[in-house]
């Protein structure tokens, strides 16, 4: 009589006479200290089911190869980004990771007595963020497609059997396999859901990264973060007249009450707006939305002393400063018996009396800014603010920023989509604006009538001088 097949979840330690119908889903090869190789895999049966034995292969065991329809095919589980920071993880289980990389927060270059290490942010489509720690050949691997010059726009990464621990992961020392914007379904598909301005823009490195770090990156983190865009004061906003990136550096000083409040209620993996707060409906993403999430949207005047401009902070931007999510911020007040979306809770205040660079979408058409990016790290700041921004009351020499390349020329016919970093309330289609700078007198400057010189270069440079006529 033949034995029956055991399920792998009733796994014990109370006998080694079991008998499994698994399919591999992955396997590797590992070299002890001692030099001795040996393999090790990921099997599952029908049930699916997580576990947290080890089997060993001992030398009666034996193995067959059988037609199985009821496994599903080899495919990636991936763990959701909120579990992880609320710590509904096992730390003793590999799990498939996927996400965007927002920021380069650190590297260790490959030192005596030092690994190769590189710590990312990831970023999943529900604006959730995660540190990742890439050791050694993964690290390695990071940066030789990081410092390509061919490899520009988002970086989206797959890692498999990741070691998960204190709200971060990194990867095993041995069987985690890293996919860095392959061509394959599950990042494609992870890609196309990005915004429309996230797909084009390449992470930057923080400036601590850099004190770590001396390789061939041609960018740095200040020059990535200035990259395509126009250098100005706040004062010159009101000069735009087409939809511009620039970048500029303001200090955060008070609310703008609007009768929204400083949430609204979208999808819970993109950052689209929901059409009903209160019904289930299928997002333009493809999400399934039982219930639409709270996101931020938080519209603040910021000011340079003198002039003051309308910026709105989004969700992932708001996430970052506060340290919660609005899901999160949202229950909290209804805990405490408050639900009214116009009152603003007392955390929202960091926000405020905070001098920051931004990187922003100036819509004159509204009169306000979206902020794509952010950072607060002081001497980070201070460098963009000397070395690049342009002021109004400068006297004799005039500045203006050349934008580095053409490619940022044709901005042109591009539309904001209905996404977190871009009002969920308007879609804007813009048409090709005039090559010009803002000059000191207020007037807009051809370039070619200035003689003012087109970058040829790859980095972008710090001011340019443009000397007054006589």
């Amino acid at each position: 009589m033949s034995r029956k097949v055991d399920s792998v979840k009733d796994i014990n330690d109370s006998k080694e006479t079991w008998r499994l119908a698994v399919r591999i889903m992955d396997v590797w090869s590992v070299v002890n200290n001692k030099g001795i190789e040996h393999l090790e895999m990921i099997v599952m049966d029908s049930l699916v089911c997580d576990h947290s034995k080890k089997i060993v292969f001992l030398g009666g065991t034996t193995m067959k190869a059988i037609e199985l329809q009821n496994i599903p095919p080899k495919g990636y589980f991936f763990k959701d980004f909120g579990e992880i920071l609320q710590g509904k993880c096992k730390t003793d289980r590999l799990e498939d990771i996927i996400g965007a990389v927002s920021e380069i927060n650190h590297i260790q270059s490959n030192t005596p007595g030092k690994k190769v290490v590189v710590s990312v942010v990831l970023k999943d489509l529900k604006g959730n963020c995660i540190n990742c720690n890439l050791w050694e050949i993964y690290g390695s691997k990071f940066l030789a497609y990081y410092n390509d010059p061919k490899n520009n726009g988002a970086i989206v990464i797959l890692l498999t059997h990741a070691m998960v621990k204190d709200g971060q992961v990194s990867n095993a020392w041995s069987g985690s396999k890293l996919l860095i914007n392959e061509d394959i379904p599950e990042i494609q598909d992870f890609m196309s859901k990005l915004p429309t301005n996230e797909q084009k823009e390449k992470p930057t490195q923080s400036a601590k990264s850099l004190s770590n770090w001396s390789g061939g990156s041609q960018y740095s983190p200040v020059e990535m973060f200035v990259h395509n865009a126009k250098c100005m004061s706040l004062s010159q906003f009101c000069k735009i007249k087409h939809e511009t990136l620039c970048v500029t550096v303001e200090t955060t000083l008070k609310f703008v009450v609007s009768k929204y409040g400083w949430f609204y209620y979208g999808c819970t993996r993109c950052s689209s707006k929901a059409p009903n707060p209160e019904k289930a409906y299928e997002c333009s993403c493809g999400q399934k939305v039982e219930q639409p999430i709270p996101r931020y949207k938080i519209e603040i005047y910021v000011s340079n002393g003198e002039s003051k401009y309308r910026f709105v902070f989004w969700d992932s931007e708001c996430a970052t400063i506060l340290g919660m999510t609005a899901e999160f911020m949202h229950n909290s007040m209804v805990e405490n018996g408050e639900d009214d979306p116009m009152v603003y809770p007392d955390e929202l205040e960091m926000m405020l009396n905070k001098k920051m660079t931004f990187r922003v979408k100036v819509q004159p058409t509204f009169s306000q800014t979206s902020v794509w990016k952010l950072c607060d790290d002081e001497a980070f700041v201070k460098e963009i603010e000397n070395d690049y921004i342009v002021e109004d009351n400068q006297s004799k020499t005039e500045y203006a920023k050349l934008v580095p390349n053409k490619e940022n020329l044709e901005t042109s016919a591009q539309t904001l989509s209905a996404s977190g970093e871009n009002d969920p309330e308007s879609i804007i289609l813009m048409t090709p604006a005039k090559n010009v700078v803002i000059a000191d007198k207020g007037e807009e400057v051809d370039f070619e009538a200035s003689g003012a010189t087109q970058l040829s270069g790859t980095k972008p440079s710090k001011k340019l001088k443009i000397e007054p006529s006589s």
